[in-house]
């Protein structure tokens, strides 16, 4: 009798029901867990997704599991995935950034959208990539988003695109955003000179509150018009920064740099992590999206780069070329590195404010490339 209880005990559990897949994914969730905690790799970001992955892979606790019928209960994960599946989290993040964005910078330096733009040459590159192997135009476009360096914009555009490819997307569109001090300083160096990155910028000029205000409405109404299927992350972008810029709403604009943007980034990365399960993560198809994910990446920086070193020979070298790498939409890491690698070769550099124009420049870019992608190919 207790030889019984405990083979049912056994069999009823979830080492009964271990498969080599998810063996595997739950050691790359603890991997994961510690980079996030020991090396401190987006861990606000990394550390909810390592965490939802490791629970997807245990056994038997169907917590993304849909009910059966309308009258039976899902799992908790399921229900809370809603939020990514109907876009919701993504455009919640955006209000929160917008929060959190001085767009002064750039208000002050218009050509930074120049960079931002040129910024967005990964996608572009990455998506004849994808298609040279195969794949359909709307898995090409969800893979070519992750050149964005935008994990909501790639959640946001790949579940309506790409659904089935979700967690190889936002995955990696994530572990790219955290690996920028590794990736972009080679490229930086690779494809500037030492006197091109000693170049010290003047100061900008002072932005008045008026344009700070203005700029949101303008930003908004333009890019909506043109492509009104960005409305959700641009209209939420947009509308943050004016709860920030129009000293009217501290309390709105309080609650969505904080308290809302910290509970939907917990919500966004458990789910987005559960939706890597092994047995559907494990392929080799995977394997490719992330490749194509890092070369979206690499040339992304590639194009702000060209365009940035463009408009140092236009000013006759009144532009340093490392604020180009910024252009991609990791903010504030991106900006960070270009004042980090200037610093190195010039200790009396201070690039950060230069790079936040075309930083800021590049959140608004990777929306409008996704608008477009999603109207091209949605």
């Amino acid at each position: 009798m207790f030889v019984d209880s405990i083979t049912k005990l056994w069999n009823d559990s979830g080492f009964a029901a271990l498969t080599w897949q998810s063996l595997i994914m739950i050691i790359l969730a603890c991997v994961l867990i510690y980079l996030a905690i020991a090396k401190k790799f987006e861990p606000l970001l990394l550390l909810p997704i390592a965490f939802g992955m490791l629970l997807a892979n245990l056994p038997l606790t169907e917590l993304m599991l849909p009910p059966a019928t309308s009258s039976d209960t899902g799992g908790l994960l399921y229900y809370l995935y809603q939020g990514v599946k109907k876009g919701i989290y993504p455009s919640l993040i955006f209000l929160g950034i917008g929060a959190m964005t001085d767009f002064g910078p750039l208000i002050a330096r218009p050509s930074s959208l120049l960079i931002g733009a040129g910024a967005q040459f990964g996608i572009a590159v990455a998506f004849v990539v994808a298609i040279a192997f195969g794949f359909t135009p709307e898995v090409a476009a969800s893979m070519g988003i992750i050149g964005g360096a935008d994990g909501p914009t790639a959640i946001y555009l790949t579940t309506r695109l790409s659904p089935h490819l979700l967690a190889p997307i936002s995955i990696a569109a994530y572990s790219y955003m955290a690996l920028i001090p590794l990736i972009q300083p080679p490229i930086m160096r690779m494809l500037t000179t030492r006197k091109e990155r000693q170049i010290k910028m003047e100061q900008l000029r002072k932005v008045s509150k008026l344009e700070k205000i203005c700029f949101p409405i303008i930003v908004a109404i333009l890019c909506i018009l043109l492509l009104p299927s960005v409305a959700p992350l641009i209209g939420m972008l947009m509308l943050g920064n004016l709860f920030k810029e129009s000293g009217v709403a501290e309390r709105l604009s309080d609650t969505v740099q904080n308290a809302l943007i910290n509970i939907v980034t917990i919500f966004l990365g458990v789910t987005v992590g559960a939706t890597a399960v092994g047995a559907e993560f494990l392929k080799p198809q995977t394997l490719t999206i992330i490749a194509i994910g890092l070369v979206a990446f690499m040339f992304s920086t590639v194009g702000g780069l060209l365009i940035g070193k463009i408009m140092c020979w236009v000013t006759k070298g009144k532009i340093n070329p490392l604020i180009g790498s910024a252009g991609v939409s990791a903010v504030p890491m991106a900006a960070r590195i270009s004042q980090i690698e200037g610093q190195k070769a010039n200790p009396a550099n201070y690039l950060l404010m230069h790079a936040i124009g075309p930083n800021v420049a590049g959140v608004i870019g990777s929306a409008v490339a996704a608008g477009i992608l999603l109207s091209l190919f949605g």
